[in-house]
């Protein structure tokens, strides 16, 4: 990139090399933009910071989406992409970015490690509560001994797949990522160089899309009643410890509680909320699942197992990037009784609050909130 922009700089080119050099630079440019995306999905997933924003998915538009804006790669190569889709698949959720991004992982990569004039399947089907998408290509395939660190992190496959490699030995990494951060699973088959690959990826059905639409349209009903923090006396009152080890979280979220008329104990880790407890007593606890120290699930378990004296029954709400169902039923199971992904937004968190204290619809005659009601479920 350096060097042919300091050629359009100081030398008058003619028109084929003009464009070669401008060619050259933006395939350049969108190469180490692909590198610094991929490297900054990774820094956040290992951070547990990447969030998903999840909505009901149409997996067959995603991946024709993929098939389209992979096809010229394919085309420059003479590469026929076979798509069958066998019927139709309505309940999954997820996040369309984040599954366009791993459609398109698994297309370059089946299209850069295939010949000329090689062949590329994908399918779509349901098997049992799953949808499976499979993508096989006819290309140089996988060597046994590489196959099982095929989604480590900065790895690549030795010898003659070097030479096609552009990237980091991301790819292949953030696809698993983003398919456990969605519950569900993948895995690669080869039978050895020269034979092909082999990629499935399977994501789990939602179960049950009534409880989930019911329990959806009540907090987004309750959270329209504090939208832009329009919330006088919602919380008034209410003694609120919240746990997060980042400052700027911390500060919001206390910021969105104080607004409503709560009373906010903010800590950074485990600890300090176990030693807060001991000393104060609180009508709800909001943690983080990510803490320094410990993480919210084990916290959580260590709170249970306090008298109730000393806040063993306090309602408590995980407020965390982990969105999946499978973090959600994770929380509960181990004692939150709201999984609320992050970003929060302020009127969601509120109405969670108030739904969780009963302060929705019922105070009793001393003016305290009344035992919240033990429910599960995404706000999603």
């Amino acid at each position: 990139m350096l060097g042919w922009a300091r050629l359009l700089r100081t030398t008058r080119l003619d028109a084929s090399t003009f464009e070669r050099a401008i060619e050259t630079i933006e395939r350049s440019a969108l190469a180490q933009q692909q590198l610094i995306d991929d490297m900054l999905d990774v820094s956040r997933i290992v951070a547990g910071k990447l969030v998903l924003q999840t909505q009901q998915l149409n997996l067959s538009s995603i991946l024709q989406t993929g098939i389209d804006v992979v096809r010229p790669m394919a085309e420059a190569k003479n590469i026929q992409i076979n798509y069958k889709c066998d019927g139709e698949i309505d309940s999954v959720t997820g996040d369309p970015k984040r599954w366009q991004e791993v459609v398109l992982n698994l297309l370059t990569n089946a299209i850069k490690f295939t010949p000329h004039e090689g062949r590329v399947e994908v399918r779509l089907n349901r098997v049992n509560d799953y949808a499976e998408i499979s993508v096989r290509d006819t290309g140089q395939g996988i060597a046994p001994d590489f196959l099982p660190h095929v989604f480590d992190r900065f790895r690549q496959g030795d010898g003659a797949n070097k030479k096609h490699s552009t990237g980091l030995g991301l790819g292949l990494a953030i696809v698993q990522h983003l398919v456990k951060l969605h519950g569900g699973n993948v895995r690669a088959e080869s039978a050895g160089a020269g034979q092909g690959s082999f990629f499935t990826v399977e994501l789990p059905l939602r179960v049950n899309e009534a409880e989930a639409r019911a329990i959806s349209h009540s907090v987004q009903t309750d959270s329209k009643k504090v939208d832009k923090l329009e919330c006088a006396g919602t919380l008034d009152n209410l003694r609120v410890l919240v746990i997060d080890h980042d400052a700027d979280t911390r500060e919001l979220i206390t910021f969105i509680l104080k607004q409503c008329g709560a009373v906010v104990t903010s800590v950074t880790s485990a600890r300090e909320t176990l030693d807060t407890l001991a000393h104060s007593r609180f009508d709800v606890l909001l943690s983080d699942i990510g803490l320094a120290d410990d993480d919210g699930y084990e916290l959580i378990r260590q709170v249970r197992l306090l008298d109730i004296k000393n806040g063993g029954n306090i309602p408590a709400v995980a407020l965390t990037a982990y969105a999946t169902e499978q973090d959600q039923r994770r929380a509960l199971s181990a004692g939150f009784q709201f999984h609320l992904p992050k970003p929060v937004e302020p009127g969601e968190l509120i109405a969670v609050v108030s739904r969780l204290v009963g302060r929705d619809n019922l105070r009793t005659p001393e003016g305290r909130a009344s035992s919240p009601h033990s429910f599960s479920g995404s706000s999603r």
